[in-house]
């Protein structure tokens, strides 16, 4: 697996020129992360930015009493956390790996000095920001405003878009944590989706079967957060 990894398979990294690609090329070091890892919890010093490749990050944020919400997603399309960049010095949340796989790591100093002078990297990593910034904001809608059964097609299909296969390892409980709803409402949403001949679940591993239908259950949340994303990438590429 690591031999078929390639830095360019990030869409930052591959939207670099390279003039900035070529020196941070040899200081990205290639992890892998297992699910469930915890990258950093709030608070926590930042020494390094993630960029996964086959990986799929959860950002998080838990309250005092250990409830916690997932605020976005970070595949291949992004990188954890854009406050590496910005000048803070602890995290603001949590990031916890939702997907194992393979991501590339880049120390915090360098990532900021290459952020403080270059355009271009500037300008990838903000319009990156800016699709970030629409997720996280229309996930907060979406919790509030829409239905358990349309959020969880909606935390589905994002989960394929940023995942190699349609098999995702998750059990209806972590799917709850992350949604901020009870397990049984969950399993309720699941149940529909599956009886209907959408998805398929067993021994913690849901396949979805029938995207297009899953997409047309789905409020219009996830088509917000997806837009975004590919209005996004021509403005990377032409960086």
């Amino acid at each position: 697996m690591i031999s078929s990894c390639s830095q360019r398979q990030n869409h930052l990294l591959a939207a670099l020129p390279a003039s900035d690609y070529k020196p941070l090329s040899t200081q990205l070091e290639l992890i892998h992360l297992p699910q469930g890892k915890v990258l950093y919890e709030s608070g926590a010093v930042l020494n390094y930015a993630y960029f996964p490749i086959t990986s799929v990050i959860s950002l998080l944020y838990v309250t005092e009493d250990g409830a916690c919400a997932e605020t976005a997603l970070v595949g291949s399309e992004g990188m954890t956390d854009v406050s590496t960049f910005m000048g803070a010095e602890t995290a603001p949340g949590h990031a916890v790996v939702q997907s194992a796989g393979y991501a590339y790591r880049l120390n915090k100093q360098l990532l900021r000095q290459k952020f403080d002078h270059s355009g271009s990297m500037r300008h990838v990593l903000l319009c990156y920001t800016q699709a970030l910034i629409t997720h996280m904001a229309q996930t907060v809608v979406c919790n509030r405003h829409h239905s358990v059964d349309q959020q969880l097609c909606r935390w589905l299909l994002l989960n394929l878009d940023r995942s190699p296969t349609n098999e995702l390892a998750m059990t209806h409980e972590s799917i709850a944590n992350k949604l901020g709803v009870r397990r049984e409402g969950v399993t309720d949403a699941a149940g529909k989706l599956r009886n209907a001949g959408l998805i398929q679940y067993a021994r913690g591993r849901i396949t979805v079967l029938d995207r297009p239908r899953l997409e047309d259950r789905s409020c219009e949340c996830y088509a917000v957060i997806k837009n975004e994303f590919d209005r996004m990438l021509p403005h990377l590429i032409a960086a």
